[in-house]
Formats: C-alpha cells, structure tokens, sequence
C-alpha cells in the first residue's frame, strides 16, 4: 500500500498550494496607479469624495467600492470536510478554495476570513460587525448545532444576504437532484417517503427544503448514529432533529427503510447495505452524499436494483452532488439586486433553475470539459455539471427574479432579459459583440450549409443554430454517422425534422451536382469523371456547388485540413457567379479583456499588393460595422509614418493613396507600428496629425505572416477570444474557418452567415 504522507498526490496537492507563490489568491488593483494624480484620487485628497457619498448614503457604498461584489467567507474552522475540527487556522487552505470558486465561478470577489471563536454567539457578534465590509457573508464548516444558531442570529441582525453554504448549498442542489430523480421515476414529491441518515447541519437542511417541494412530514425518517428519532429519545437530540421525531416503535434503518422511495445519506461509509436497498420501492432514488466514501458504493446498489437511481458526493461516478452547482449562482443574483438576504423563494428559484438546465440540451462547453460522458437527461445525468457555463445566466437570472418579486431586492431587475444577456456576456465572452450580428440574423431565415456535417463541434453549433436563430442548418455527411453521433452526444435533433443532410455517398442530387461542377470548371481541366469524383468526396466542393444552385444561402467549412486548400474550392466554384465574388481577404476578431480587435488579412494574401491591402481595409470597414463598432483602421507595416523605405512600408503607403482617391465613410491612417496604432499617446508624440483619435480596434498587415502571428499570439497569450476568420469579398456566401474553432466558435459563424451583406463600402 502506498504510504499516505508521500503519496504523489499528497507532494502534488502541496506544490500546488505553494508554487509558484504561496496560497491561491491575491489582490490587484482595478484603477490605474501609474502617476501622481492616479495616488491623489485613489487615497488623499480624492478618497474624501467617495467617504462623503457613502456618509449620506450608505447604498452607494456599492458604487464607490468594491463591497456590492465582495463576500466574505467565513468559518471557525470546527467541522472542516472530512477533516472535522481542526480549528481555524488549519482551514484557511479551504477558505481560500471556496474564495477561488466564487471567483471562477460567478466572478465574485471574496475575503477568507477564518476566526478562532467557538462560542457561536460571539461569533456570531464578530461577523455581525463585518457588515459595512461586505455585500453578503458565506458561513462554512462551522459544525451543527452551533451553525444553526450563528445563523440564525447574523440573520436577524444582518442587512445583508447571510447564507450557510454547508446548510442551504447541500439543500438546494439535492433538491434539484430530487427534483429531477422524481421526474425519471414517475413519482411525486407528496407520495414519497424519505428515510435519511445523518442529523447534522446538511441533512437537516435539505430534510427541510424536501419539505417544501412538497414532501410530507409524516413521510420522513430520520435515523442517525443512535437509530430512528423518534418521540421521546433523549440520546443525541437536537431542536433541528427533535422537529423530524416519529412516533414509531421502529428503532433502526433497517426497519425503516421498507418501502422507502428515496435514501439520503449525509452520514458516513457502509450505513446503508444491499440488503436495506432490496427492502426499498422498485427503482429506488439513493442519494449516498457521504465523502469520500458514500454510504454505499454504486456498484453495490445496481447489483441489488440496477434500475436505481444514483447520486453521490463524488466526481468519479454520475450525479454528483455539488455546492459550485448553487452558491456561487445564487450570490451572483442576491448581490446584482442589493437583495438582504436570500430566501425561500430565491432557493427554490434556484432550484428549478438547475433542474431545469439538466433537462435541457447540454452545452458544447460542458461537453468539452467533460470529454467521453453522455451528458444526456435521465438517471445517469439529473443535475447539470459545474463547468456548464449556462449557470450563471439561468440560475443568477432566477434568484434574481424571485428576488425582486418577494421584494427583498434593493435594486429590482427592471428587464430580466438583458440582465439575463449580461450574465451570458461574462461566461460566453463573444456573448456582448456578437449580439448585433444575432439580432441582425434574427430578421432573415437563411439556410447555412456545413462542409463538414459530421464533426460533433458543428452538430452543437446546429442544435445551438435552432435554439438561438431562425437559420436553417444543412450537412454533409453520411445519415448513418450523423445520426450515431447525435445520439453520442445526446442532441435531441432528428433528420429530416430539424436538419436536411446531405449524403455524398447516396444522394438524388448527386448527378445536378456533378454537372453542375463540370460546367464551372470543364475549361479549367475537369473531366466528367473528376467532376463525378470531387463531387462524391470533397465535401467543400458540395457545399460550395450548393450555394451557386441557391440550394443555400452561405456555407462554412474548415473544421478540418488546410485553410488555403478550402478556399481553392470556394473561389473556384464562387468566385464565377455573377458580381464577380472573389476573396479579399480573412478577418479575425480577438476578443480581450480590453475590448475588441480586429487582425486582417489572416489567411488570403501571403504578400497582398498595395489594391489588395486597400481592397481589404475596405472589406474590413464593412464588416466591422455588423459588430456595432466604428472601425478605425491602422495599416500596419515596419515602416511608420515614412520613416523607412521597405517594402512594407512601400505598398502600405501605396494603399493609402488608392484609399484617399474616393471619399471613404471610416477612419484609416498608416503606415504605422502596431504600438502607435493601439497607443494615443506615443502616436500623437510621433505623428501628432493623425486622421482618427483613440486606438484603432483594426490592424491591417503587409503579409499574413504577421496578421496571422498577431492573432495567435493574442489566442495564446493574451487570453484572446477569436471570432473568425470572416471572409472578405465573397458576398457572405462562405466562410473558411480553422481547425481549432469551437462548437461556439461555429454557432457565432453561423450568425454571421446568417445575414446578408452589401459587397461594397
């Protein structure tokens, strides 16, 4: 057996938490603190202004700083996990966990704050002083019965959403687990019975909140390490457990659990036998939460009912129970409406809230981070996983809605929509810039064809294309493989319903589709039989042939092989028609922390002449006014301003003067670096007279070596976030994506070929 203190695990665990600083926060700065005057605002004389607001108006404290997104997480450290009481300072580790999931999470800013206190009433005094600190406070691993009285007190005294993760997290995820095991069983909340183990702060609180989903109180059976409670025992009682006494003459959970529908174990390994689950209804709902080992193993319970159904507190088997599922969610949505606390109906918000997201379609992200699971509805899959990014907007949205309706809510959602839309906006960060370009398709049903019908990233993206807009998908691919993959990835799309497939291999079109290659391109060398065979193989040139019949309205391909190799086919087959349509070149936009930017030409023209580069600058203008944005276009080169005679420099300078022949109806300047481009002060100092203030938000480059380095470098290591590539000049009926583009990658090109575009600017 391997020793447990030098364990790999154990060296790994421990050079995470120290390397390559000590602990897993620190604080940073959100203003600039570059100069005198930045000090002067940010402490003395400045910081006055701020006080004095606060002074007449204590809720502007949420305004001025940074309390209306800071909570506070707070514990005596007296029943930490598994670890029990191992007093405060031994659970800062943990702490600091918790503050990180909040981050991560739902962007909340917290303070670990761990007090070396075990009266509850003077601890409860010391985080009621806390107040004018925070906009809510976390209790955590403080053990029962003393965690029902810290509450209860910092509730009553507190203005402030006081929650305790361990109580109400437990509680409200297990509900919607049982929500949602209930639906599977075909039971009701006010039939079943409920036997639980463990009388501690967790299993009382999620008793209570079965309670009011509907479970009767007659129904529950509590059992802890002294047997049934029931009326009259002494030994071990509480206030919490005393309210769940039966009175019954049973005394053990084996004489209980006959006939129980649904086990909820928040005790301790091995409680509950095969034995006990054979005594159950058919199809039993067993919640074994005990960690790290549950009450009983799966495994166990499948060989006595394989139909049960499952949940545990572990991640290694289906339906874990986990708190990151609701706190960091329901604080989201009690901090953005100023609620003072969070109540029944804000729970039970968030309750149906996760429920409801574990009914619907999973996300491609989701399924990303959870590689080779089935992540479809049903016994194996009744609450959604942590890293589903569609958690904040539905389960922030709803707890603020029942917020602002109870009315505990300072500051009322007034359009739940876009509040809804602004939580989208911090997880799907393409969320915000590309809602003009969503809007725009929401006014036009196109039919958008995918080359490459049978990659699972384009699957999503065509499920996610009927949920979000009013396009309709079409892929190539063959039926067979479509649909095994649909149903792999628990997509809910059917075809001939929902898509319209083409199948290169075995399709009515097959001989219009050939003939009509073979008219394209019989005077460029192919033969009928090429013809016959591209048409049956290469997937670009069908889709490509389809949009010249009209059969659909733009394509996207290049989810695999090379960019240039895809692009061939389009201009072949596209680049005839009539308008003369030829590709001008591919634009990227890189989404920073900072904002949006524009990189051209990615992809196209390896050394473009000085009419391709003004050809480009133009498309780009016209593009970069779908995103709602006012292009201000740099033309970048190693020359700036005139100040060397290089190639480069040469045909950017070229360019300038075909740009300046007409009126244009954006802002251009070049050529330049690119740090003059994006800097306002280094640029003025170098060219005072320049044509547009502000940073651009779009470079243009000399040669796709450095468009194309740009781009990756900013996927790479500035966190960038890439929309694209778009391409110019081919009238929006196709776009050339890359290899590495997401599920959402592709649901964000859809829209954008999902809206006309003029050609010209």
């Amino acid at each position: 057996m391997t020793d447990p203190v030098s364990s790999p695990k154990r060296h790994a665990a421990l050079d995470y938490h120290e390397f390559p600083k000590p602990g897993k926060l620190e604080i940073r700065a959100t203003k600039p603190m570059a100069n005198g005057r930045d000090l002067s605002l940010a402490y003395s004389p400045g910081v006055a202004e701020a006080c004095l607001e606060i002074k007449a108006d204590p809720d502007a404290a949420s305004r001025y700083t940074a309390r209306g997104n800071l909570v506070a997480v707070v514990t005596n450290g007296t029943a930490v996990l598994g670890l029990g009481n191992i007093g405060a300072g031994p659970s800062k580790p943990v702490m600091e966990g918790k503050a990180v999931l909040f981050k991560k999470f739902a962007n909340i800013d917290c303070f670990d704050i761990e007090l070396d206190e075990a009266d509850p009433e003077k601890l409860a005094d010391i985080i009621c002083a806390m107040e004018p600190s925070f906009g809510a406070i976390n209790l955590e691993d403080i053990k029962a019965p003393e965690c029902f009285i810290v509450e209860q007190i910092c509730r009553a005294r507190m203005k402030i959403p006081v929650f305790h993760d361990d109580q109400h997290g437990t509680a409200i995820v297990v509900g919607a687990a049982a929500t949602n095991a209930l639906r599977v069983a075909g039971k009701r909340f006010e039939d079943i019975k409920v036997v639980s183990t463990g009388g501690g702060a967790a299993g009382i609180a999620c008793l209570n909140m079965l309670l009011k989903l509907g479970v009767k109180r007659e129904n529950v059976w509590l059992c802890d390490i002294a047997g049934l409670v029931h009326e009259g025992r002494t030994e071990e009682m509480t206030p919490q457990k005393a309210a769940f006494a039966q009175a019954s003459d049973l005394r053990s959970l084996g004489e209980v659990i006959e006939g129980a529908d649904l086990f909820l174990g928040l005790s301790g390994p091995g409680v509950l036998t095969p034995e006990m689950v054979q005594k159950m209804t058919p199809q039993p709902i067993i919640f074994a939460l005990a960690n790290p080992t549950p009450e009983i193993m799966p495994e166990d319970v499948k060989a006595i009912a394989p139909d049960a159904i499952i949940a545990t507190g572990r991640s290694d088997y289906p339906n874990q129970v986990n708190n990151v599922l609701c706190f960091p969610f329901i604080f989201r949505g009690a901090l953005d409406v100023g609620a003072t606390e969070i109540n029944d109906a804000m729970q039970i918000a968030c309750i149906e809230g996760i429920a409801e997201l574990a009914r619907a379609t999973t996300s491609a992200e989701a399924a990303a981070a959870y590689r080779g699971e089935k992540l479809t509805f049903g016994a194996d899959y009744l609450i959604p996983k942590p890293f589903d990014p569609r958690l904040m907007g539905v389960v922030a949205s709803a707890v603020a809605k029942a917020a602002s309706e109870t009315g505990v809510a300072r500051r009322p959602v007034e359009d739940l929509r876009r509040y809804k839309e602004r939580l989208d906006g911090s997880v799907f960060r393409s969320a915000l810039i590309m809602r003009p370009v969503f809007e725009a398709a929401a006014t036009a049903e196109r039919k958008i064809v995918f080359a490459e019908g049978e990659d699972e990233r384009v699957l999503r993206a065509a499920n996610a294309m009927l949920e979000e807009t009013t396009d309709a998908p079409i892929l190539i691919g063959r039926p067979e493989v479509v649909e095994s993959r649909l149903e792999r990835a628990g997509l809910p799309l059917k075809i001939g319903r929902d898509l319209d497939v083409v199948n290169p291999e075995n399709d009515p079109r097959y001989r219009d589709y050939w003939e009509t290659y073979h008219d394209i391109m019989m005077r460029r060398g192919a033969t009928p039989d090429i013809a016959r065979a591209v048409m049956r193989t290469n997937t670009t040139a069908i889709a490509a042939v389809m949009v010249h019949r009209g059969e659909a309205d733009s394509m996207i391909c290049g989810t695999l092989g090379q960019y240039l190799w895809h692009l061939n086919y389009v201009t072949q087959i596209l680049g005839t028609g009539p308008g003369g349509l030829h590709p001008v070149g591919a634009m990227s936009l890189m989404i920073l922390q900072d904002g949006p930017l524009f990189i051209a030409d990615t992809h196209v023209h390896p050394q473009p002449t000085a009419e391709q580069i003004a050809e480009t600058v133009r498309g780009a203008a016209r593009h970069v006014r779908r995103f709602g944005q006012v292009p201000r276009v740099a033309l970048c080169s190693y020359s700036q301003f005139g100040n060397l005679d290089c190639d480069t420099g040469r045909r950017m300078r070229a360019a300038l003067d075909i740009l300046d022949s007409e009126p244009r109806d954006f802002a251009y300047e070049g050529e330049m670096h690119v740090d003059a481009a994006l800097d306002v002060d280094l640029r003025n100092r170098i060219f005072p007279d320049s044509r547009f203030e502000g940073p651009a938000n779009v470079l243009v480059f000399a040669n796709t070596d450095a468009a194309s380095g740009v781009r990756n470098i900013l996927k790479m290591k500035a966190d960038g976030l890439e929309v694209g590539p778009i391409l110019i000049g081919m009238g929006n009926r196709a776009h050339v994506v890359t290899p590495s583009i997401t599920a959402r990658g592709l649901l964000n090109m859809s829209a954008i070929a999902g809206t006309p575009v003029t050609l010209y600017s």
